[in-house]
């Protein structure tokens, strides 16, 4: 599995985008055009099945944009898969709150069961 992460800037009548750890670049007219371009390019890099995509712009002229090649479900989700992009991303992070919050849970309940009640 491969995880490419772009940072994506637009001036004037282009976009263009460089990899955040690597030497993949491309550039278009469209911001949507952009995320072809880098899916194919990603692709080409990586050959396993399967690929996601999540773009978030972050100002009306800069975005990020991420492919995962070799993603559990396959299928792309091109403009517009942010949260399909971030849910299978952050996956492993989001299970991780949820634990922590049943600990505390259980921690309030041991401190309560003390054998008596107030209303007694």
């Amino acid at each position: 599995m491969g995880v490419y992460t772009f940072v994506c800037r637009s001036s004037g009548d282009e976009w263009t985008a460089k990899q955040l750890k690597g030497d993949l670049e491309a550039s278009a007219a469209t911001h949507y055009e952009l995320q072809r371009r880098l899916v194919a390019a990603a692709s080409a890099a990586d050959s396993a099945a399967g690929v996601q995509s999540s773009f978030a712009m972050v100002t009306p002229s800069s975005a990020v944009f991420q492919v995962i090649i070799g993603a559990v479900g396959g299928g792309a989700a091109i403009g517009g898969g942010a949260a399909a992009g971030g849910a299978a991303a952050g996956g492993a992070a989001a299970e991780a709150p949820k634990a922590e919050e049943k600990k505390e849970e259980e921690k309030e309940e041991s401190e309560d069961d003390l054998g008596f009640s107030l209303f007694d």
